[in-house]
């Protein structure tokens, strides 16, 4: 605590002792930071309100036509306004010397335009549209311009949009129309060559085959027993022999359906044994007599099953293969009508936007869809938005009493000399006398007399910086009007 103080005081006496340099360094920098705020170049702003509509007509065809969202216009609507082939096209209108600069000056000009083209969104559909310039009519005319230039492309790419899209779908249309006609024809074809296997029902031909192979079963079996009989037809007259065929004819039919432990098999084949050793007995005794009749029958029958066997199978590899064949034909159909059915979707899909896009280039035409209308075009800016000259000037009186400060304490660093005895004591030197400084008392009342000077200059300069801030406030510049009177004389 005690150590600033003595630094306050310190700084004091400085200021104190060195009063005309503090006060004419202050006053200084002051009128420099004057100075400078009217030198700085002024930069004008000019706005434009514009408010996205969007026409009650598109809620009214919802789902009837396409109508581009108000988030997507709001999205896209800073780039667009920013976008370097209008931003070159506004320029053009504004004849600022489009023509007279080479590459390297127009693309710097574009890109300090577009620095200084501000898009604010002040609510969900008002948009502010600024653009800062030197020159408060360029600022103006070419906000107008911009936003008048916008509105214009963006109505005429929405319209060639709707065209592009009509034109887009009508080929697509086309093109679709002869890939399901195609299909169809395709279908038609495959119906023609397996309808016959397509509409045959998989269950009863299924049946159908189990029955004849029962009834080619019956047959073999018959067969067999024909040919079994073959030997005994030759000595019908053997009555033990019939006796015997027709006991093994029951005994294979019981074996059909019964097993050998089966009673009745068990009864049948005793009887079979029993007729064995009686013929086995009568060996030597017995006289073969052939009867022809029955054998011609036998072979007659015998030949006819063969060839009923034959047919049978031929109609059950037949009914087989055709079998086999019914599910990758219906398989076949259902991937063609599959096809069909797919390309009718997208061709009635595409005949649905077609008409959608008519309503929707209607409406672009017309102008029923979103539209921006300007709320408030831009007017002439009458005051700049920089510099800030009063922000300025007080910086100015703020950095003038600390720079002036700063610059007593720098030269008093940069002193080497001694300028009290405490000093000489502190670095051990022995003070023989001190000789006080006499001035005289004319001397005085010049200084005196220079100090009322001094302090009367620094106040009125003061004054003046303190009237040029409140008048600067107050929007009124006389420095601004003294120049525009000057350069109306001349």
């Amino acid at each position: 605590m005690a150590h600033s103080e003595m630094d306050y005081r310190k700084y004091l006496l400085l200021v104190k002792s060195r009063k005309r340099f503090y006060a004419g360094a202050a006053i200084g920098i002051m009128l420099l930071a004057v100075l400078l705020s009217y030198l700085l170049p002024k930069r004008y702003e000019a706005k434009s309100t514009v408010f996205i509509e969007k026409n009650v007509i598109a809620e009214l065809v919802k789902g009837i036509a396409v109508t581009p969202s108000m988030d997507q216009e709001i999205k896209g609507l800073n780039y667009a306004i920013t976008s370097r082939t209008l931003i070159q096209k506004v320029m053009d209108d504004l004849d600022l010397n489009l023509g007279k600069m080479n590459d390297k000056d127009l693309e710097e000009r574009i890109k300090a335009i577009q620095k200084n083209t501000n898009v604010k969104l002040v609510k969900d559909n008002i948009f502010l549209i600024s653009y800062v310039d030197g020159n408060p009519r360029v600022a103006r005319d070419f906000v107008n311009t911009l936003v008048r230039r916008y509105i214009e492309q963006n109505v005429s790419s929405k319209r060639e949009e709707s065209y592009g899209a009509i034109t887009f779908l009508s080929e697509q249309i086309d093109t679709f129309r002869d890939k399901l006609v195609k299909a169809e024809d395709e279908l038609n074809r495959y119906k023609t060559d397996k309808g016959g296997v397509i509409a045959i029902d998989e269950a009863k031909l299924f049946e159908e085959i189990n029955l004849a192979q029962q009834k080619l079963y019956d047959m073999q079996l018959r067969r067999r027993h024909l040919e079994a009989l073959r030997p005994v037809t030759r000595k019908a007259a053997d009555l033990l022999q019939v006796k015997l065929v027709a006991l093994q004819k029951q005994l294979e039919e019981l074996r059909v359906a019964y097993t050998d432990s089966y009673p009745e098999v068990i009864r049948v084949k005793g009887e079979v044994e029993t007729l064995r050793e009686q013929m086995k007995g009568r060996k030597g005794s017995g006289e073969t007599i052939i009867d022809q009749n029955e054998v011609e029958k036998a072979e007659a029958e015998l030949n006819a099953l063969k060839v009923s066997e034959e047919g049978l199978k031929r109609h059950i590899a037949t009914n087989q293969a055709l079998l086999r064949s019914i599910p990758s034909a219906k398989a076949g159909l259902e991937k063609l009508e599959l096809e069909k059915k797919n390309r009718k979707e997208l061709y009635d899909q595409l005949m649905s936007r077609h008409g959608q896009s008519e309503v929707s280039k209607q409406m672009e035409v017309q102008d029923k869809t979103t539209t921006f209308r300007i709320v408030d075009p831009a007017v002439l800016p009458l005051s700049p938005i920089s510099p800030n000259r009063v922000r300025i000037m007080l910086m100015g009186i703020v950095a003038g009493l600390a720079g002036a400060l700063g610059l007593l304490v720098l030269f008093d660093q940069l002193d080497s000399s001694v300028k009290n005895v405490d000093t000489l004591k502190t670095m051990a030197i022995p003070v023989l006398a001190v000789i006080p400084k006499m001035r005289s008392e004319q001397a005085e009342r010049r200084e005196r007399l220079g100090d009322i000077r001094l302090y009367v200059s620094a106040g009125l300069c003061f004054v003046i910086i303190v009237t040029l801030i409140v008048l600067e406030a107050l929007s009124i510049s006389p420095v601004d009007h003294l120049v525009s009177k000057l350069n109306a004389m001349l």
